[in-house]
């Protein structure tokens, strides 16, 4: 089976209801898909993605990083953040990319199209090796990151809330 052709794109001023409804269909998986806080205008969301992407008046806490969609034949199927460096929380959970694709769009091979071109920005970027963490619990996640080469670290067991249980974090290296 060929990999789907994923292209990742900035957040446009056009995009507002398709982030709604993103953010909408991801809702019941308890997933914020736009890392867009509730109320904030979309002007000012577009203007606080582009700071974080170029590093200037970041919140404490919060690293530079790239959010963009992912688009398949014109329509967004899914999203991804890659994180241009690490915190201590990050190490933990989240990692350098986290990626989501739409309820509808899933089973295709979009996430792993786009955990590998996330991998591949950062690599652009001198960022190498890659981490990347996803709940034990989460079997497609898994095969995502392992379909991307990714290692797992089995010296960090690691558990965290997430959702209504307590999940155990799995980290994962990719070169």
């Amino acid at each position: 089976m060929s990999e789907p052709e994923v292209v990742l794109r900035a957040v446009r001023p056009s995009d507002e209801s398709l982030a709604r409804a993103a953010q909408a269909a991801l809702a019941p998986d308890g997933f914020d898909f736009g890392l867009w806080a509730d109320g904030e205008p979309w002007l000012s969301y577009l203007d606080r993605l582009d700071r974080e992407h170029r590093g200037v008046d970041l919140p404490p806490g919060r690293v530079p990083m790239t959010f963009l969609y992912a688009e398949v034949e014109g329509r967004i199927v899914g999203r991804t953040s890659i994180r241009h460096s690490l915190t201590a929380t990050l190490c933990v959970q989240g990692g350098h990319v986290g990626y989501a694709v739409l309820p509808d769009e899933r089973r295709r091979g979009y996430a792993t199209a786009i955990l590998r071109q996330s991998v591949a920005h950062l690599r652009e970027r001198g960022v190498g090796p890659v981490l990347v963490t996803c709940a034990a619990d989460n079997p497609g996640s898994l095969a995502v990151i392992r379909n991307n080469g990714g290692r797992p670290d089995t010296s960090w067991p690691s558990s965290r809330p997430h959702g209504d249980h307590v999940a155990e974090i799995l980290r994962f290296w990719i070169d």
